[in-house]
């Protein structure tokens, strides 16, 4: 079966977009670039067209494609985190420079690309076989922008 590579459009944004992304991820890098030919149309002559990259074992490729297409939180990449220094990490790292925090783990970047910073410890919670837990962490998420760990966990025990 072949593989999936989310592939990216940006409005001229494509090389920074990818630095950023490759700066957060562990073992992550820029695999190569290409430049726009004076036959490509939507492009400066000698200007870097596609960026692609790798996050961990993921493939991604960045467009620098023109205004024509924006992001939605239609789609939108989850980041699970084992611990609340990871959810710091990704969450301050997308965020910097222009990010816009959203409810319930969720952010958009400085390019408008959505993400989900989850604390894997999140995913247990919400699985708790205890209704009222579940709940309790439920709706603690709900009121939160920044997932915290600790305080989904004492939501969860309250009584």
């Amino acid at each position: 079966m072949p593989t999936t590579v989310p592939f990216l459009w940006f409005d001229g944004q494509a090389e920074q977009a990818a630095a950023l992304y490759v700066s957060l991820f562990p073992d992550s890098e820029v695999l190569s670039t290409t430049v726009f030919g004076p036959e490509v149309p939507g492009g400066v002559d000698g200007s870097v067209m596609t960026v692609s990259f790798r996050l961990g074992a993921q493939q991604w490729v960045a467009l620098n494609g023109g205004p024509q297409f924006r992001f939605t939180e239609a789609v939108s990449f989850q980041i699970p985190c084992a611990d609340q220094d990871e959810v710091d990490h990704y969450w301050d790292g997308l965020l910097a420079d222009g990010g816009e925090p959203g409810r319930c783990g969720w952010l958009k970047d400085r390019f408008g690309l959505s993400w989900q910073v989850v604390p894997t410890a999140l995913y247990a919670l919400l699985a708790d076989p205890d209704a009222g837990r579940a709940q309790r962490a439920t709706q603690a998420m709900l009121s939160m922008d920044r997932l915290d760990v600790a305080a989904l966990r004492a939501a969860a025990d309250a009584v």
